[in-house]
């Protein structure tokens, strides 16, 4: 029988874990002529009891294993970790404050067997609960992230998603450091289906996800898959030059016909314009160098292969 990982990154969820367990052996034994389950538990340097009651799950149920960070290292090192420690051929990664309804893994997976899909994936389509102020942070990012890179984002994209063993390895693969998981799934490029869900209230205990935080993964987010940020400089340096340039002309032209200067504070802001602007044209030459190196210090693959096909060398010749 094939196996389903489910991988679920903890961070101080001793709270939620007995509800969720007891939600994720529902849906397992709804499943139990499909696919057998493994849980694979990532406690990321929890400060409470995350980690021993995990331990108690992995002593009484042979399918529970986990892993334990020495400290926090975040979200997306949890879900390498999980990822990496997967044996399915199949692997769901799903948080474990039942914000993402588990009753939808049975649909993800159909889907993917009857579909011949390569992930399914949760995309939320309301925000009932969220503070307006964040919800509306939250699609601008989206708005954003998906104008200035070429990696598309669904808006309201989750973590929550079923994926073929094969996408799973390629993820793997893109051993960067710094990551935006969400992105990753997008920059592979694997065919992927969206299913729409409502947002739910966490179940117990609190979100570990601060304003400051969220705004910092999403400007971890923007430089991880956009060269935007090193092109402003090139931009601005053009910007200037232009403005600059124009100015000369109109202050040169006014001494042919005055004989003199009209202004020599505008002709002295024009030259500043002018230097500045050719600094700052240099250094988007420079960004640009430099992104490149980023890039390649990253270390992704140059193409991701799916399928090739198989023909006899021998026969090929005749």
């Amino acid at each position: 029988m094939k196996l389903l990982s489910v991988v679920v990154p903890c961070y101080n969820e001793e709270e939620v874990l007995p509800f969720f367990y007891k939600k994720i052996n529902e849906i397992s034994e709804k499943m139990i002529e499909k696919i057998a389950f493994e849980y694979i538990f990532v406690d990321d340097g929890s400060k409470d009891d995350t980690l021993q009651y995990i331990k108690k799950l992995a002593a009484e149920d042979r399918r529970v294993g986990y892993v334990s960070f020495t400290r926090n290292f975040g979200k997306e090192a949890a879900i390498y970790a999980g990822l990496e420690h997967s044996k399915g051929d199949y692997v769901v990664l799903i948080d474990a404050d039942l914000q993402n309804p588990p009753e939808m893994i049975i649909e993800m997976y159909d889907s993917i067997i009857e579909g011949g899909y390569d992930s399914v994936a949760a995309r939320r389509v309301t925000r009932t609960g969220e503070p307006v102020i964040r919800s509306f942070f939250s699609k601008s990012f989206y708005r954003v992230f998906n104008k200035i890179s070429n990696t598309n984002l669904a808006e309201g994209a989750s973590d929550f998603r079923l994926m073929t063993r094969q996408m799973v390895e390629v993820i793997l693969a893109m051993k960067e450091s710094n990551r935006f998981t969400k992105g990753i799934f997008g920059w592979v490029g694997f065919n992927t289906k969206w299913i729409e869900c409502e947002n739910v209230e966490r179940i117990a205990g609190e979100s570990k996800w601060s304003f400051l935080s969220l705004f910092n993964y999403a400007i971890e987010a923007i430089v991880d898959f956009s060269m935007l940020p090193l092109a402003i400089a090139g931009i601005l340096g053009i910007l200037f030059t232009v403005i600059s340039f124009i100015s000369l002309v109109i202050q040169i032209f006014g001494y042919m016909t005055l004989g003199h200067f009209k202004s020599n504070l505008s002709l002295l802001v024009s030259v500043i314009l002018l230097i500045g602007g050719l600094q700052f044209f240099c250094i988007g030459i420079l960004s640009e160098y430099v992104g490149r190196a980023y890039l390649e210090c990253k270390h992704r693959p140059i193409y991701i292969e799916k399928e090739e096909s198989s023909y006899d060398n021998d026969k090929s010749k005749n």
